[in-house]
């Protein structure tokens, strides 16, 4: 009878020593948090980063440098817009020389045959760059016209209107 107690006892912190060193399960991460919100003008540099990308069919390094690039960039640009609203022609000198240092930069990250399909289609990729301003604009406007607030209410609340006048009723003769 000992023989068989010590042996279940044996047994016991055999197997209390093996489970305690089993890892931790792992529990799974809750995969509804939220993810960082880009600016706006951050979101429109990506959106010509992806576009670039698949046009010049861009490796992963080159995606990389490409989109801290257009960021950068478009960062700029955003800042001569707001500092010259207005002046366009300012505008467009400036935003000008912005995308003649964005083409230097590419230029060293970029293949030879890469670069040749990016200067030839480089008109197009600018012009996105620099519409960031009309983009925001129109949706600035979308966004007021399709929920517009009130220029003053007065007091004034809006609900169905009251009919003042007794329904008419038909009498026969």
């Amino acid at each position: 009878m000992t023989k068989k107690f010590a042996a279940a006892a044996a047994l016991l912190v055999a197997s209390l020593g093996a489970h305690a060193q089993q890892k931790p399960t792992l529990a799974p991460q809750d995969k509804t948090q939220a993810s960082p919100r880009l600016n706006p003008f951050q979101e429109h540099a990506r959106q010509l980063s992806d576009q670039m990308a698949r046009d010049l069919r861009l490796n992963g390094y080159q995606k990389t440098r490409l989109q801290a690039i257009n960021e950068e960039k478009q960062a700029k640009i955003v800042a001569i817009n707001q500092k010259n609203a207005g002046n366009s022609k300012l505008i467009k000198e400036q935003c000008d020389a912005v995308c003649k240092e964005r083409d230097k930069e590419l230029q060293t990250v970029l293949s030879t045959d890469q670069y040749s399909n990016y200067y030839d289609s480089r008109r197009t990729y600018n012009t996105f760059s620099m519409s960031y301003g009309s983009k925001a604009a129109n949706a600035i406007f979308v966004n007021s016209v399709q929920n517009p607030l009130p220029a003053s209410s007065n007091g004034s609340t809006v609900g169905p209107a009251r009919s003042t006048a007794a329904p008419a009723t038909r009498t026969r003769q």
